[in-house]
């Protein structure tokens, strides 16, 4: 059974079709890249699995049961996290605190317990500290734990993002855009983490437009046009295929 699947999901907003009957699945610590020209549907996909976006048509499931309609601390709560195609951190406060924010959805102390100083609360306190500190640690982060956010360097900022989402403890992680603006020598330290990533046994699910990462990390490429799957396969076949070569470079006209 396939982890995450989309089954002829469609979505309009008013008289736009955003997506049509889009149809592909992403597999326990697989990769799969969504690209496409701008407006293709790419970032609506991500808005619909994780619950900001409800669909029109078809059905979102995880894990064999439905998430359509869900909302976004639900879809969170189940293991699904992501990161924004603009870094979205709290910029005043450290990297460590930064992970330790999404460790929200597996608290359970609550409020009277962070009052009281309870023992568990303590106990739950130090949890969430210890792993948002071995979220850093995969990302390369471990010596800018106490480091204000916004005094990061860009490209460190972009894996603090994708540290955060995985403070959460995600079975699947969906990356809208991580490489972009990062320089050569960032994109290849990109491409390792992600690779990781899924090497732990977290699926991914990639948006970007920088092919060198999508072509080198990639086990299948999803191609969407105007809000319709025209290609999906490995890397290699989706390169050389018409459909997608045309929807990038346009046909020729006499």
């Amino acid at each position: 059974m396939a982890h995450l699947c989309l089954s002829d999901v469609s979505v309009h907003f008013g008289g736009l079709q955003a997506l049509t009957e889009v149809n592909f699945d992403l597999r326990p610590g697989e990769i799969v890249s969504l690209i496409g020209p701008n407006g293709a549907g790419k970032t609506t996909i991500f808005n619909v699995i994780t619950g900001v976006y409800r669909i029109s048509g078809g059905a979102v499931s995880y894990d064999g049961q439905t998430i359509s309609g869900l909302r976004p601390h639900h879809i969170l709560a189940r293991g699904i996290a992501r990161t924004f195609q603009n870094i979205r951190l709290f910029t005043a406060m450290t990297a460590l605190e930064n992970v330790m924010v999404a460790r929200h959805c597996r608290s359970r102390a609550g409020v009277v317990g962070a009052i009281l100083r309870t023992r568990r609360q303590r106990t739950e306190e130090r949890d969430v500290r210890d792993r948002a500190m071995a979220a850093l640690s995969f990302a390369g982060l471990g010596e800018f734990a106490h480091a204000v956010a916004k005094n990061l360097p860009y490209g460190l900022q972009r894996r603090l993002e994708i540290a955060r989402a995985l403070g959460s403890d995600p079975k699947t992680i969906l990356l809208d855009e991580p490489a972009a603006g990062l320089n050569p020598s960032e994109s290849r330290e990109l491409m390792a983490m992600i690779q990781r990533i899924a090497a732990s046994g977290v699926n991914v699910l990639l948006v970007e437009h920088d092919m060198s990462v999508v072509m080198n990390v990639s086990h299948r490429v999803v191609v969407l046009d105007h809000g319709v799957c025209i290609c999906q396969g490995t890397p290699e076949e989706v390169r050389s295929n018409p459909a997608v070569i045309e929807a990038y470079l346009g046909s020729e006209v006499d």
